[in-house]
């Protein structure tokens, strides 16, 4: 099997496969440095643009220095991503013709404000790289807070006005 790199209409650069690749056949390996999130957050806190792949419970990340550094998102993707002794492996999860760049599911869980939009153009699109669980606790926060602010606006408008200046 042969992957290169070439322009994606997904997102700048893709990977692409030279051969059909099989599916369930490894397709490649995200390696690049170990190294905490809080790190990660420091090293690229005014890069709009990183390659971490998050492991376990997101402590760590692996800061991409690889072919699969640029394996593009796609809602519809024909690769998923599998945490194995500590390695992050790319698994093909149907037949891949040749020539086809090469996707999986980001399924990001952190990002803080950013809306991570998604350019994958799959009629399937949820319209960010948020992994479905992060955009209903996403979705929970807001209502919360909409909540919490018309409680505020609706307790002023009771007791609302400021208080008349005493008379002496």
């Amino acid at each position: 099997m042969g992957l290169i790199i070439r322009s994606s209409a997904i997102h700048a650069a893709g990977c692409y496969t030279t051969t059909p690749i099989r599916k369930g056949k490894r397709v490649a390996e995200y390696t690049g440095h170990r190294i905490t999130k809080a790190e990660a957050d420091i090293t690229y806190e005014t890069s709009p643009i990183t390659y971490l792949f998050g492991l376990g419970d997101g402590d760590m990340v692996i800061d991409g220095h690889s072919t699969a550094m640029f394996i593009n998102h796609s809602c519809d993707a024909n690769c998923e991503t599998c945490e194995e002794d500590g390695r992050v492996w790319i698994t093909a999860i149907k037949n891949i013709p040749a020539g086809a760049e090469i996707t999986y599911d980001y399924c990001l869980y952190d990002g803080g404000d950013d809306k991570a939009t998604c350019n994958c153009g799959a009629k399937s699109c949820r319209g960010t790289m948020y992994s479905k669980e992060e955009i209903r606790r996403r979705k929970a926060v807001g209502k919360k807070a909409l909540a919490t602010s018309t409680k505020k606006k609706r307790a002023k408008g009771k007791s609302g006005e400021k208080p008349k200046a005493a008379r002496a």
